[in-house]
């Protein structure tokens, strides 16, 4: 009886916004209606229309909330950027299954999306197809943490700082080695790749997945001995929006130590921060594997109220241990520094992680469950690895292009220790052995389209002033920093032109598995993975 009231309730409420639609423009309406009335055939699962399915034409002020409120780049939400037809929020898997099998027969290009963060904002805008829809997975966000086992289900749609705080409300002992910015949706994260504080110790969020629920083309839900191996290997570091939905992955948990030890010190060039980063650069990825130190880099002013400005280097680190062992690590391996027992602050692994992300000392771990982003601007990224120290020379160089730019910021995230003890082909994120550090660029404005040629002018003038520095052949760039000047679909470049730069060698592996596993290419963007190369 309850489930016929719910059943009876759904088509009541899908029958109120079919005559709601009635009045928009026929081909528009016509899509929504059919969606609609596919979804309701299709799903064994009731849904409240009013919170899971938007379109502008029906309540243009929640539409525009849902569309906006996780989207990180304001540069991909501006008035001359295409916009779904609509955007559908499903509260259980079975929507989703439905959600695909519709756009399909419909023929509706769909973007995946579980946390906002592309920075190409490819969960959300589609320049290369006309009319598609957004299917949003942030209400799939169940967390279920098992110490038993040590392992956790954790649903696409839930943010990383969401999974944090789970782990750590079950045991102090337990941890997760993924992202630092704590609203990434963990559905889009992993498939990157996910790196994290905790990497120099265990590997990628990728490296530590043991199982994963994926929606296929054909709308079938698919755990890791349904896929395959091949498909398995494909999703932990190959990138989002190429394979299948992803619902859910089950992780392995980490130890962590009861203390863990952060702290940040801050070098102008006036305090020697040219040489110090130059030590940086050839200590930081053989420190002790417990010992994580990423390097801030941006121009500040030279004093307060001075318009005159220099570059600071702020050097962040977490260290899974005491203070006092921390020090001793440090004045072994990089006393340069200078690190001072004053600077160090012991908590625990959860406040280190917020501490990381730039959270209040103040803010309860609870703050972790809000889920937003803290982090909103008009950007360019890029990105870059580096294999050998950069020069003095080219330091001072980069030193130069930094203050010609309003916003710029650059951030170091040095590798070694399990990151170089992975073999390169053990997933499709490849960049391992070999590697000193990560490069993230990023500049940012306010004024929207009014100086965004000239923001992105700089970006590229400084990237293309780096190449001698950074590895080569190919030049080699993190997925998850997408940048669409390496290349896309569909605009006559070859795929290889952005694809080995991902992947290296696993780019051709990738093609062959999709090939196989979505051969209509039913998932695509810009930058998914191709079903085969010219």
């Amino acid at each position: 009886m309850a489930s016929a009231i719910i059943t009876n309730a759904n088509a009541f409420l899908v029958t109120l916004l079919l005559l709601s639609l009635s009045h928009i423009p026929f081909s528009s309406s016509t899509i929504q209606q059919d969606f609609v009335m596919c979804l309701v055939d299709n799903s064994d699962a009731s849904f409240p229309m009013d919170s899971s399915f938007f379109t502008h034409d029906l309540n243009a002020s929640s539409y525009k909330m849902a569309l906006e409120t996780s989207a990180q780049n304001l540069r991909y939400l501006m008035p001359s950027n295409p916009k779904p037809e609509f955007i559908f929020e499903p509260l259980y898997e079975t929507h989703v299954q439905a959600a695909v099998v519709c756009a399909k027969k419909l023929q509706l290009h769909l973007r995946l999306r579980s946390g906002g963060h592309d920075y190409e904002g490819l969960s959300y805008v589609s320049e290369m197809e006309t009319a598609f829809v957004i299917v949003d997975l942030s209400k799939l966000r169940h967390i279920n943490v098992d110490l038993e086992s040590n392992t956790a289900w954790i649903h696409a749609g839930a943010s990383i700082g969401e999974v944090y705080y789970r782990i750590q409300e079950k045991s102090k002992v337990h941890g997760f080695p993924a992202g630092l910015c704590t609203s990434l949706g963990i559905g889009g994260h992993i498939i990157g790749g996910a790196y994290g504080s905790m990497m120099r110790k265990f590997g990628l969020g990728a490296d530590n997945v043991l199982d994963a629920r994926i929606v296929d083309a054909d709308g079938k839900i698919l755990n890791r001995a349904a896929m395959g191996e091949d498909v398995f290997w494909a999703i932990r570091g190959g990138g989002g929006g190429s394979f299948g939905v992803i619902l859910a992955w089950k992780i392995k948990l980490v130890p962590v130590p009861e203390t863990v030890t952060v702290f940040t010190v801050t070098k102008t060039l006036e305090q020697d921060g040219t040489r110090i980063l130059y030590k940086w650069q050839q200590v930081a990825d053989k420190l002790d594997e417990d010992l994580f130190i990423r390097a801030i880099i941006q121009p500040a002013s030279k004093a307060p109220k001075s318009k005159e400005r220099t570059i600071s280097v702020s050097y962040q680190g977490q260290f899974l241990g005491d203070a006092n062992r921390l020090m001793q690590v440090m004045q072994r391996s990089f006393p340069q520094l200078g690190l001072m027992k004053k600077d160090c602050v012991e908590t625990s692994w959860i406040k280190s992680v917020m501490y990381i992300a730039g959270f209040p000392s103040t803010a309860p771990p609870e703050a972790l469950l809000d889920g937003k982003s803290l982090f909103k601007n008009y950007f360019k990224a890029k990105s870059d690895y580096v294999e050998e120290p950069i020069p003095m020379e080219g330091l001072e160089g980069l030193w130069k292009k930094l203050l010609e730019e309003d916003s710029p910021l650059t951030i170091w995230n040095p590798y070694g220790g399990m990151m170089a003890k992975i073999p390169e082909t053990e997933t499709p994120f490849p960049h391992r052995s070999g590697t000193l550090f990560k490069i993230q660029w990023l500049t940012l404005w306010q004024d929207g389209k009014a100086s965004e040629a000239k923001h992105m002018e700089w970006m590229r003038d400084m990237y293309s002033y780096m190449e001698p520095y950074v590895s080569k052949s190919p030049r080699a760039a993190y997925v998850n920093y997408r940048d669409l000047d390496l290349g896309m679909n569909g605009k006559g470049s070859d795929a290889r032109e952005w694809g080995n730069k991902y992947f290296k060698g696993n780019f051709e592996r990738l093609v062959k598995i999709k090939a196989k596993f979505d051969p209509e290419n039913f998932f695509r963007h810009e930058q998914s993975i191709p079903t085969g190369l010219e």
